[in-house]
């Protein structure tokens, strides 16, 4: 073939191809295609969905909607204006208005943005009859939540304004627009904001709207958010919520057989409706800087506490499945054990001295000499301390402690569980063996977990031997979620057949005379319990600060076929048995019976207030800094 024949082949083929790439660009894709946002006579409208409801498990209301109206500016479009006269309106000064506007103006000056936020019902009635008078203004409706009940503002959370930072990351949000924050709202909020609609209105020569953009053709319609139903059971967590008045701490309560969250309740707590409307910023600044009841501080799943006698539970059953105890297994008490020769190594209990317990004994009895034998003997069957304090915290970690769970629940801590690399680090020159981390035995030292997990060991102590991860959804617009990680079981380390004589022990806790929970037992419901009583105290500047012990209590009922399990854990409360044991079972048998039997303990329970304990506290913390502070300025 000739040279000449080629070239023009080469040029037709090329030819083709440009004329092939200008038919797709200009015809088929749409990337490609003109956008009305870049078109100055088109003006954009969006429309904003209902956001879903949210409701309990039993399909009462717990989040709704109520309209709401904002200012919206188009600063390319605003014409010269009575400032004084439109500031006036919205109640706000000069150099607000000139500061919004350079906002706006920042954002885009032909994309719609939220000038002014909220207004009520009244405000906008009365402003939109002027509005006709400021050109590139108008009014926008818009949905804000609004909760019925008052409750629940830790795991419902809120919806406010994206940041800049935030719309960087997600472009499907404009300025001013709203999301879910924290809570149900934030975890779901693809979910719950359904999908915003677009309409592109042209305009003429005079910026007047002549009609549809292309006849609509651009337009997409609003699809409302889905609704949620939640594993709550609102009337329990209002009735918990009356327990705990006057009271700092976490309720947990999980249905052991699918891991839905019955209660996730912590106190204090707020309104969530404080958080909705044009008072908002206020009344957050006010929430966020209470430092001392902290009520947007979720204790239920943030707070990590030493997890004290109800983690006795969990060593009885690693000493049964490391083989270095039987139930019938027995050890001497002597009021307490002694792991030294300083006064200060001695763990009290309340045994009669000389007392011999076996396990079951010595969980209801919430022996300390027992416990922390089984320790002691778990750490010690292996030839050091470093293989030993793995051994056993590979069992603790089987249950869910040191781990945030990986629920949908927004915001949680993983606590601690200690192992050989914390012992190292804090004893890099060696010397730790089992008795010096004995406190692990009963729940102190440097074990640390919040009520969640304690819940959750409890559902699977109840399951003798795995549980279900904690949930806070039961189902998205009616139809059950199906998402693996809730519905597959998490199995512990420890054998079924082990869990039989613990569960006995904790039946007799509630059961036996001797019990340290006897005087909350409820007739006709066979309850399993641990009481526990956890150390107190902070550090400030070295100096140890030691304050009323807090109180614990773990449960489940029925023994057999349980429906719930419940941690309870109240700061400050003294013995597990004055407080949260008697809240523990109040709330047991409010769900199980739908009502309780016994009112005087219920009337004590709520009108109990460890208000002047928290008061004490803040005050000795408050002066031992003021005292720090003064000897290291000098």
């Amino acid at each position: 073939m000739e040279k000449k024949h080629i070239a023009y082949i080469s040029i037709s083929l090329v030819g083709l191809l440009f004329i092939i790439r200008l038919f797709y660009i200009q015809i088929i894709a749409e990337k490609y295609q003109p956008s009305p946002l870049n078109n100055s006579a088109v003006a954009i409208k969006f429309d904003y969905p209902a956001r879903g409801f949210i409701y309990d498990r039993n399909g009462v209301l717990l989040v709704a909607n109520q309209p709401s109206y904002d200012v919206m500016i188009i600063p390319r479009d605003v014409t010269p204006l009575d400032t004084l006269e439109f500031c006036g309106l919205l109640k706000i000064t000069k150099e607000q208005f000139i500061k919004r506007f350079e906002k706006a103006k920042n954002y885009s000056p032909r994309i719609p943005s939220v000038f002014l936020a909220q207004l009520s019902k009244s405000n906008y009635a009365y402003l939109q009859e002027k509005m006709h008078k400021f050109k590139g203004f108008y009014i926008q409706k818009r949905i804000l939540r609004e909760y019925p009940l008052k409750t629940a503002a830790n795991v419902l959370g809120y919806i406010g304004e994206v940041s800049p930072a935030f719309m960087e990351k997600n472009p499907y949000y404009k300025q001013g627009e709203l999301r879910g924050i924290t809570g149900i709202e934030n975890e779901y909020e693809e979910v719950l904001r359904g999908v915003r609609g677009v309409k592109f209105m042209q305009r003429n020569r005079f910026n007047k709207e002549i009609g549809p953009y292309q006849g609509g053709s651009k337009d997409t319609l609003a699809t409302t958010g889905k609704d949620l139903t939640t594993t709550l059971d609102i009337e329990l967590q209002l009735y918990g919520q009356k327990l705990m008045s006057n009271k700092r701490g976490g309720i947990i309560a999980i249905e052991p057989a699918t891991g839905e969250l019955l209660t996730v309740l912590s106190t204090p707590t707020y309104d969530p409706n404080e958080l909705v409307g044009r008072e908002r910023s206020k009344n957050y600044a006010k929430l966020k800087n209470d430092i001392d009841g902290k009520p947007m501080f979720d204790r239920g799943l943030q707070a990590q506490y030493p997890p004290g006698s109800p983690f006795k539970i969990v060593n009885a059953l690693i000493g049964l499945q490391e083989g270095v105890v039987t139930e019938d297994t027995r050890f001497t008490c002597y009021h307490g054990y002694r792991y030294g020769s300083s006064p200060r190594a001695f763990m009290g209990c309340h045994c009669v001295s000389g007392t011999s317990n076996d396990l079951i004994r010595g969980v209801y009895a919430s022996c300390n000499a027992y416990f922390c034998n089984v320790y002691k003997r778990v750490i010690e069957k292996y030839p050091s301390p470093v293989e030993g304090i793995e051994a056993w915290a590979k069992h603790v970690k089987s249950f869910g402690f040191g781990d945030y769970l990986h629920n949908d629940l927004y915001n949680g801590t993983p606590g601690t569980v200690p192992d050989a690399a914390l012992y190292k680090r804090m004893y890099p020159n060696g010397g730790w063996r089992a008795s010096t981390t004995i406190s692990n035995a009963i729940g102190q030292g440097e074990i640390l977990a919040n009520p969640i997990q304690l819940a959750n060991m409890t559902a699977a102590v109840a399951n003798r031997g795995f549980y279900y991860t904690p949930h806070i959804v039961k189902a998205i617009d009616n139809q059950p979620i199906q998402i693996e990680k809730y519905t597959t079981p998490k199995r512990t380390t420890i054998d079924p057949k082990y869990f039989e004589p613990v569960i006995e022990g904790m039946f007799q806790t509630v059961e036996n005379p001797g019990g340290t929970a006897y005087w909350s037992k409820v007739p006709g419901i066979e309850i399993c319990g641990k009481t526990g009583t956890a150390e107190n105290f902070t550090r400030v500047n070295g100096e140890k600060l030691q304050f009323q012990d807090h109180s614990v209590f773990i449960a489940f009922a029925p023994k057999e076929d349980p429906k719930i399990a419940i941690a309870v854990y109240i700061e400050n409360g003294g013995y597990g048995s004055t407080y949260a044991g008697p809240i523990a079972t109040l709330m047991i048998e409010k769900y199980l019976n739908g009502k309780t039997s016994r009112p005087n303990l219920e009337k004590r329970m709520i009108e109990a207030s460890l208000q002047n304990q928290y008061d004490e506290q803040l005050l000795k913390t408050s002066l031992a800094k003021e005292k720090n502070k003064h000897i290291s300025g000098n």
